[in-house]
C-alpha cells in the first residue's frame, strides 16, 4: 500500500498536498482499495465554502457508495472533471491523477489536526 510522506492524511481516508493557501484532496490508495472498482466521482460543491468534516461530494464503487469529507475548511475552487469522465483513474493513480477537487484554505490551523503518513499507517494496519 501507497502512503506518500509528503502528504498528510484524515480517519475518513482522505490525503491532503498543501501548496501555499491551496490544498488537493483526495482519496488514499487504501480507500480506493477498499471500495474497489470505482464507477462514479461526484463533486456538486464547486465554488462552494465548506466547514471541516462537512461532504463535498461522493464516491460510488461497485459495491458501494462513499462520502467524501472535507479534511479542512475552506471553499473548493475546482474540480477534477477528469475524474468524473474517467472515474477508474482513482483506483490507478489515487495520488496524482485521482485527485478529487482543490480548495482555497480557511484556517491553516487545523492541518494540525491532520495525520502524517507514519499515524495514518498505523490507522490502516
Amino acid at each position: 500500500m501507497n502512503i506518500p510522506q509528503d502528504l498528510k492524511y484524515t480517519k475518513d481516508h482522505e490525503w491532503v498536498r498543501v501548496e501555499g493557501e491551496v490544498a488537493t484532496i483526495g482519496i488514499t490508495d487504501f480507500a480506493q482499495g477498499e471500495l474497489g472498482d470505482i464507477v462514479f466521482v461526484e463533486v456538486e460543491t464547486e465554488g462552494e465554502t465548506l466547514d471541516k468534516e462537512e461532504t463535498f461530494g461522493s464516491v460510488e464503487a461497485v459495491k458501494t457508495v462513499s462520502d467524501l469529507f472535507m479534511p479542512i475548511s475552506g471553499e473548493i475552487t475546482e474540480f477534477n472533471e477528469e475524474v468524473e469522465s474517467n472515474p477508474e483513474i482513482v483506483n490507478e493513480d489515487p495520488y496524482g491523477k485521482g485527485w478529487m477537487v482543490k480548495v482555497k484554505i480557511s484556517d491553516t490551523s487545523e492541518l494540525d489536526d491532520l495525520l502524517d503518513a507514519e499515524a495514518y499507517q498505523e490507522l490502516v494496519g
